[in-house]
């Protein structure tokens, strides 16, 4: 296959690629449920204390969905197909920065509509395909900190390459436009804008020297020529979604950094390589440039990526950490709140077809002002098991129950999972914690494998639990609540938020949850947050066709949920082409701030190549968003 194919595949077509697995129907546990939408919610009802302690929520009909949907502080809007981006009557949005915009003033004009930005300054400019973004205040300063998770080869390269990097150079460029913004932004009485060369400002990119911790730190695993210790990992990559500690740092999470290496000789993969999805040709053909990449020079450089990277906004001279103690898997994000006994926990998922849910407890306790030494190096890491009636339990992974030495457990969590038998999930997406009550949510974005082949390890995926429907192209949302009302407890209960559906093509489970209807439906939910009023605002990454199954869903949008009552009604759309990731708030609270990645047709300009963006969203009277 030529490279450019490659590059042009999405992460989920570029795993199928790297994992040739026969379809399989015949799994002894797959229990086909012929269940109604109704029936399926009225066994979860049965069964649970989830739905009872939670209100209404997932029962709550679509006729009483409709009727309350203006108890939210904005007209819900419909669907568009169109390639421009709509908010509701009373709120308007600008673009607060776009891939190519420059962070200091030599970089000024560098980008072109025609030929993007130049090698010697992309590293001075705004990245492409924003993702996760989370807001820091030191004094009167506002800063921003936002991932960009890859890059497009086809849109940032000349024309006359074909997408594919023909020289270092180019090669460097896409290092340097991927990884993660750190910037100022100002309110000068029109709006937040970017305040070039600030002393905050900086990217930190595929180069950028980075430090280790844990119980990997060090190992033989992660050690490589260029770096005999194993101490002193290059780059960040594939910067999904995102977190915020307790104690005001930032946590970028390294997803499908699979895609970054390759092999320029003859090589078989490791077991371990096969379940991370590695080898082959690399998707940016770093390894025809840069040995680093190639896995035949350097086998163990793919261990070092992969992990929850810490990064202090505030601080430009410091140096990035990769946490080994929270595991090694396609991270989506990192949700961290305290268990009752002051220890941190970090819940996150793994967004891959069949892979997990994990949380990391630290052993120490912490309280504000206090030193956050070995919070995030020293404690146990769990894989969630969901069972059918409605309860839980957090698994932990020790080298007593994987048979596994610490850092191999932790460089292969996944194997870890597999070997306590942890439930295959829809692919985990954003996990988000309610501020208001004890209880945490999980986009499941959606699973076409669901019962039909197993995941890369092997592990069957039956229909059961959370995960009820088989080829689930529309996705759902989980949500438990910890025993005891403390995010440390090990069990749980669990139901569904949200399942998602057409019920205008369908009149079963496909059709959706009853808080599902013809207005507000959508599919394939992905990033989510909490805003401080305890709503959930949901953003989607799916197919944005209009057609087939998705005739009526339109573009990829963000949504706002009440978990008390189950409603959820439609804020925005995007362009067609992109999906709405990222979301974070001013201070004050008035303007929400939203990624816009790789859209379509030339948004936001109007001229020449798309570019992804982040846009500022406020209301006209000036009140508070969430």
């Amino acid at each position: 296959m030529k490279h450019q194919d490659i590059a042009n595949l999405s992460w989920d077509e570029y795993d199928e690629l790297r994992d040739p697995r026969p379809d399989n129907n015949g799994f002894d546990a797959i229990v086909e449920r012929s269940l109604s939408r109704r029936g399926f919610l009225g066994g979860a009802l049965v069964f649970g204390s989830g739905a009872a302690v939670m209100g209404a929520g997932l029962f709550s009909s679509a006729t009483s969905a409709r009727a309350q949907a203006s108890a939210f502080a904005f007209q819900p809007i419909g669907i568009a197909t169109d390639f421009e981006l709509h908010v509701p009557q009373g709120y308007q949005w600008k673009v607060l920065v776009r891939w190519g915009d420059a962070l200091f003033s030599d970089a000024e004009g560098a980008y072109s509509p025609e030929s993007g930005v130049p090698a010697g300054l992309s590293d001075r400019v705004f990245g492409e395909n924003t993702d996760g973004m989370e807001t820091f205040v030191d004094g009167d300063k506002i800063i921003l900190t936002i991932n960009s998770e890859y890059a497009n080869p086809e849109i940032n390269l000349p024309a006359d390459t074909g997408g594919v990097p023909q020289s270092a150079d180019q090669v460097q460029m896409l290092k340097n436009i991927q990884g993660v913004t750190v910037l100022e932004i100002s309110d000068q009485g029109d709006g937040y804008q970017v305040v070039v060369d600030s002393p905050y400002n900086r990217r930190i990119t595929h180069e950028t020297l980075m430090t280790m911790d844990g119980p990997a730190d060090g190992s033989d695993l992660v050690r490589t020529n260029a770096d005999p210790e194993g101490k002193s990992p290059r780059g960040t990559m594939n910067n999904c979604g995102s977190g915020k500690t307790l104690w005001g740092t930032y946590l970028t999470c390294e997803e499908n950094f699979n895609g970054y290496f390759g092999v320029t000789g003859e090589r078989q993969p490791t077991e371990g390589e096969t379940r991370y999805g590695i080898g082959g040709e690399g998707r940016y053909a770093y390894e025809k440039f840069d040995e680093r990449f190639d896995l035949s020079k350097e086998p163990n450089e793919p261990n070092r990526h992969g992990w929850v990277t810490e990064i202090d906004p505030l601080d430009p001279q410091s140096t990035p950490v990769k946490h080994t103690a929270l595991g090694r898997f396609k991270h989506e994000n990192a949700e961290m709140v305290q268990a009752s006994d002051g220890r941190i926990v970090v819940y996150m998922g793994d967004d891959e077809r069949g892979e997990f849910i994990y949380k990391y407890v630290s052993n120490r306790t912490w309280t504000e002002g206090q030193p956050t030494d070995g919070l995030l190096n020293d404690g146990t890491l769990y894989v969630a098991k969901f069972n059918d009636d409605m309860s839980g339990e957090w698994l932990p992974l020790t080298p007593e129950t994987t048979g596994m030495d610490m850092a191999e457990m932790l460089v292969f969590a996944r194997m870890a999972g597999s070997k306590v038998g942890a439930t295959t999930m829809d692919r985990p997406e954003w996990i988000a914690v309610n501020p208001l009550r004890v209880e945490a949510y999980c986009a499941l974005t959606n699973n076409k494998n669901r019962g039909v082949k197993p995941n890369a390890g092997g592990d069957e995926t039956p229909v059961d639990g959370p995960n009820p429907r088989e080829t689930n192209n529309f996705g759902q949302i989980v949500r438990w609540r910890p025993t005891g009302e403390d995010h440390g407890a090990v069990d749980f209960t669990w139901d569904l938020y949200v399942m998602a559906g057409n019920p205008a093509i369908y009149d079963n489970k496909y059709a959706g949850s009853d808080n599902v209807n013809e207005g507000n439906m959508f599919n394939s939910p992905d990033g989510m947050a909490f805003s401080s009023d305890g709503m959930l605002w949901i953003q989607t990454d799916g197919d944005d066709s209009n057609e087939g199954e998705f005739e009526g869903q339109g573009n990829n949008q963000m949504l706002v949920g009440d978990p008390e009552t189950g409603e959820i009604a439609r804020f925005l759309t995007a362009p067609n082409g992109a999906e709405v990731t990222g979301l974070t708030w001013s201070p004050d609270r008035k303007t929400a701030i939203v990624g816009i990645q790789h859209p379509g047709g030339s948004w936001p300009d109007n001229v020449g190549k798309p570019r992804s963006s982040v846009i500022a969203v406020w209301r006209d009277d000036g009140a508070a968003i969430g």
